[in-house]
């Protein structure tokens, strides 16, 4: 009987098996808890920063957040997926132990004409195994080499779109840094690709030492320089080089793409703040909504909108407590058209700016003596304005505040909004 070689033992593993198969499992089973709650985190720190910001930075900041949470996306997805895949390499194996002899297609209770077809097609175990152990070595480094790409592309287009947003404000450019942004984009990008286009159409054509030739060449030098060069990308250097380059190109533009529409679709319906399920004939928009987040009691700070709000909705003390959060969004663009003070009473302007521009009226009628004070929200630790409002004479019952506010730079997403905040309370 012929002895089985050491590559033949069902008990050992193949030579030919990933060296780092134990190195990824390990980095799976650690990072996937982690990945699965980085988008989460990330929403967090955004719908925290967002509040702070004006629209001109807060484009900047949603630029590093769609990327950034596409990249995380990825990795989860990855790790989740390498385990998967890891778990049926290891089952394989394991089978293949257990079973040497390999597949009994006449136990398998087949027709015969079944059975040739399933034949034809058998291949050895040991041929299923490598096949299961490169697959997932190869999910695991596309999906790394991918959120990696996004994250070079988050930094770069973050990076670009600050400093354009920067010399758009130096040169007077208040209401869109696009027009810089595009010329920083072509600078960056236009010899690159021309050089490219001239390589592929004429480079093996061009002299050695021509002019054109010293052209290109410095130009893709250049560039290495700052690490745009394919050996930057090992991981996919090595894919394209070994396998069909446009289906792997198709694969990253159809997944990167998929990944960004899906966060940005995702971070839409989070901003339109209904809920998940068939609730297309309840009345969201109707005239008298409690909105929990007009109530510091109920209210989530992380989540809800910046929003007027006051101490909850049954009111048992002498006073309202109404807050009114700074938007800059709103406020910022309308103090700096309408309320451009300078001097010593710069701020007493600007305060008195905020007050003509949140006004209010309780039950339809304007508060007499209305007074706001500067404060903060204890919660988010972010500028607000304070006004006590007497509520000792009011009748037991419902009552309505209607808080004024400017409208928002992107007239678009005004459509439908009526001009105020409306917090309704009882006594």
């Amino acid at each position: 009987m012929r002895r089985m070689s050491e590559a033949e033992d069902p008990h050992i593993l193949s030579k030919r098996t990933t060296p780092t198969w134990e190195v990824e499992l390990l980095i799976s089973g650690v990072a996937v808890f982690a990945m699965l709650q980085l988008p989460g985190w990330l929403d967090d720190a955004m719908l925290a920063l967002a509040p702070r910001l004006d629209e001109t930075w807060l484009n900047v900041a949603r630029l590093a957040y769609v990327y950034s949470k596409s990249a995380a996306v990825i990795l989860a997805v990855t790790f989740v997926l390498h385990l998967l895949l890891r778990a049926r390499w290891i089952a394989l194996v394991g089978m293949h132990s257990i079973y040497p002899q390999g597949v009994r297609w006449d136990r398998l209770g087949m027709g015969k004409v079944q059975r040739e077809v399933e034949r034809k097609h058998e291949a050895p175990t040991e041929k299923v195994i490598e096949q299961a152990d490169n697959l997932a070595t190869t999910v695991f480094a596309l999906g790394i080499m991918l959120a990696m790409l996004l994250v070079v592309i988050s930094l770069t287009a973050t990076l670009l779109t600050g400093v354009s947003t920067l010399v758009a404000g130096i040169v007077g450019y208040q209401d869109s840094a696009l027009p810089i942004l595009a010329v920083v984009l072509a600078a960056c990008l236009v010899p690159y690709i021309v050089a490219l286009e001239l390589d592929r159409r004429f480079g093996a054509k061009l002299a050695a030492h021509g002019r054109l030739h010293t052209v290109i060449r410095w130009t893709f030098g250049q560039y290495a320089r700052f690490g745009v060069h394919s050996g930057n990308n090992r991981i996919r250097a090595l894919l394209a080089s070994n396998g069909n380059s446009k289906r792997l190109s198709v694969l990253i533009f159809a997944i990167v793409f998929s990944t960004v529409f899906a966060v940005i679709i995702a971070i839409k319906l989070e901003a339109d703040g209904k809920p998940i399920g068939s609730y297309s004939y309840f009345p969201f928009t109707a005239p008298h909504v409690a909105a929990s987040a007009h109530y510091d009691d109920t209210r989530n700070p992380a989540r809800d909108p910046l929003v007027p709000f006051v101490q909850s909705k049954v009111v048992a003390g002498d006073y309202l407590a109404l807050v009114v959060p700074y938007s800059p969004r709103r406020d910022g663009a309308k103090l700096q058209h309408d309320c451009s003070a300078i001097g010593p009473s710069r701020d007493a302007a600007l305060l008195a700016c905020l007050a003509r521009l949140h006004a209010v009226t309780l039950d339809g009628k304007p508060v007499a003596g209305l007074h706001y004070d500067i404060t903060s929200d204890a919660r988010t630790n972010r500028p607000a304005l304070l006004a006590m409002i007497d509520v000792r004479a009011l009748a037991r019952g419902r009552h309505e505040l209607r808080i004024a506010h400017p409208p928002q730079v992107d007239r678009e997403q005004d459509e439908g909004d009526p001009g105020y905040d409306s917090i309704p309370f009882w006594k």
